[in-house]
């Protein structure tokens, strides 16, 4: 199944998606809601209008405006050196255990939206990356096991203020900034990709530019690899979303300079069988000002 999140005139919804035209899914059952999270933590609710999904209504999917899949994840964990050709390009040495770090819900946006280069910096840098999302929790989850925990796959920009990463050891003030990781638009569950969501194409672009060019078969630590080192520390949960890395070819390592996103550009993250995430890249000083409600 390939799902959307997002909205048209009638409101947010989850909509499965054939071709070029979907189903709202919630209009059939209130009860998925607005999210994934409905589906995630109840599988029966899809069986519950499977036989109504052939003469459902269809709209166009590019009437739809991409939400987050996870209206509010609880845990976003992300792996920073995944890629050995990444690794050496940022200089450091290949680990024997994931470096992980964790994204807040500001940090995140849905596809679509605008991704913000801040105010106090210029080194705003793209990362593609393959994401999961956690269908069911645990602890001490076995490799073995870890796929079975797997709702869905989805594409991931970890957008990077690399001046502010490099202020600490650790990475979190560059990985947090504010609408800088955009994820979706399209979910696709894994029974239709590869085992492990391995051996597909993914690549990020600036228009025509190709600025990495890779394949999910070549990370380090596997997804099912990567949810058993996990959960031996944290119990994860439904709806949870964990970032699994990016290939080489990230700005701050073009030769001889830095190739760093502008306002004006839109950068394009694709992932074979899954979809591209598209964010229009705009500087803080011209995002438009919230009014706080009296």
């Amino acid at each position: 199944m390939r799902y959307l999140v997002g909205s048209d005139h009638s409101g947010t919804a989850v909509y499965a998606v054939g071709g070029d035209t979907a189903v709202n899914l919630t209009a059939l059952n209130p009860a998925i809601g607005g999210d994934l999270i409905g589906l995630i933590r109840d599988e029966s609710l899809m069986e519950s209008i499977a036989g109504d999904l052939a003469d459902a209504p269809r709209i166009a999917v590019d009437s739809i405006v991409p939400a987050l899949p996870v209206a509010a994840p609880g845990t976003i964990i992300c792996l920073g050196l995944n890629y050995t050709d990444h690794i050496k390009e940022g200089g450091y040495d290949i680990p024997d255990y994931p470096a992980l770090f964790m994204r807040g819900r500001n940090s995140i946006m849905a596809a679509g939206a605008p991704m913000v280069r801040p105010s106090c910096s210029e080194r705003l840098d793209y990362e593609a990356e393959l994401m999961l999302i956690v269908g069911k929790g645990g602890r001490h989850i076995s490799e073995a096991d870890a796929l079975d925990h797997v709702f869905g796959y989805t594409v991931f920009n970890d957008g990077s203020v690399r001046d502010y990463q490099r202020k600490t050891h650790q990475w979190t003030p560059g990985k947090n900034f504010d609408n800088t990781g955009a994820i979706g638009p399209f979910v696709v569950t894994p029974d239709e990709l590869p085992q492990g969501a391995a051996g597909l194409k993914i690549e990020s672009r600036v228009g025509t530019e190709i600025l990495q060019s890779s394949n999910t078969g070549n990370m380090i630590w596997s997804v099912a690899q990567t949810i058993a080192t996990i959960s031996e520390y944290t119990t994860l949960e439904p709806g949870d979303l964990i970032a699994m890395g990016t290939p080489p070819g990230v700005g701050h390592a073009k030769k001889p300079n830095p190739r760093w996103l502008k306002p004006g550009e839109v950068v394009d993250i694709e992932i074979d069988g899954i979809g591209i995430c598209s964010s229009p890249v705009i500087d803080e000083r011209d995002r438009p000002v919230k009014v706080a409600a009296e």
